[in-house]
């Protein structure tokens, strides 16, 4: 699974023109599911996205996570993240799981994110034509990779 994460001031996603989700302070997460990816993936990700420690404390620094700032997660689903630009200027995304795995992962990170959050995670539409607003602060973006888990 790769994630896009992204520090926001508030994010929200359309689609066909009517806003389907909506968060303030948070992440705007851009989440692409692969072939390989397994359970153990999708625990480790959404475990290391919610401790991120990218808020700022009272000092300035970066040392608060989404719980410490009351913060929430709009999540859209990306296959492109997973394309490969190797060979040639069209992107290959042989790697990216097709949806019936992927929209199972898709709906899984979304509870686990809930229960982890003790909140409702808001969401795109899987598969839809979407228009992202993100209001980027910083701006903080940061990729995570779980077949990369540095």
């Amino acid at each position: 699974m790769i994630a896009v994460v992204q520090r926001v001031s508030s994010s929200s996603v359309k689609v066909e023109g009517e806003i389907v989700g909506q968060i303030g302070v948070g992440f705007n997460v851009l989440l692409g599911v692969s072939e390989n990816d397994t359970e153990e993936d999708l625990q480790w990700l959404a475990k290391k996205m919610v401790g991120l420690r990218v808020f700022s404390d009272e000092e300035g620094k970066m040392n608060k996570d989404l719980k410490d700032v009351d913060g929430n997660i709009l999540l859209i689903s990306q296959f492109t993240l997973l394309g490969s630009t190797k060979k040639g200027n069209r992107p290959s995304f042989i790697e990216a799981a097709r949806p019936e795995k992927a929209i199972p992962m898709y709906e899984k990170m979304k509870e686990v994110l809930s229960e982890m959050l003790g909140k409702k995670v808001e969401c795109g539409i899987f598969g839809a034509d979407m228009k992202v607003e993100i209001q980027n602060d910083g701006p903080v973006t940061l990729v995570i990779d779980t077949a990369n888990k540095r």
